[in-house]
């Protein structure tokens, strides 16, 4: 069992946040056509409801926003998941399809607007995850972009 501990910066600034775990044994394949199908549907319902600057206002992304800016980070800059996700779709730059495990994140994060994150439980050292602060000389890799400040 993986226990998951918040940050209290991230809690003081956010306090009604709030934690989901899915724990499940799976194994990854292709995307299937049916799954791709219901990616295209939603990105198609984003493009109609949605111009490119009105993407920050979905209430979820306008929050995760809001705690960036708290915690001192550009969101401009470093947007948001979920956000950079549905800009691509309005865009009409596309979604990559990649595996059925990462589309289905990919998925439940652009139709709630949260960031989501899809981790591999075998590679997490330890028993605990915590969710925190980006610091100072903490490496993050970005899909696509390379290293990223995430201080």
């Amino acid at each position: 069992m993986i226990n998951i501990e918040l940050d209290p910066r991230i809690v003081d600034f956010c306090p009604q946040v709030q934690i989901g775990l899915i724990n499940a044994i799976v194994v990854n394949s292709p995307t299937c056509d049916e799954l791709w199908l219901e990616m295209e549907t939603e990105a198609q319902i984003i493009r109609q409801s949605y111009e490119l600057l009105a993407i920050n206002k979905r209430p979820a992304i306008a929050a995760t926003r809001n705690l960036y800016k708290k915690l001192g980070k550009d969101p401009g800059r470093y947007r948001v998941a979920s956000e950079a996700l549905c800009r691509r779709i309005v865009r009409g730059l596309g979604l990559y399809r990649l595996t059925a495990l990462i589309d289905i994140v990919n998925l439940v994060s652009v139709k709630s607007g949260y960031p989501i994150s899809g981790l591999d439980a075998d590679k997490i050292e330890g028993d605990t995850l915590t969710m925190g602060v980006g610091e100072k000389d903490e490496q993050y890799y970005g899909i696509g972009r390379g290293l990223l400040n995430i201080e």
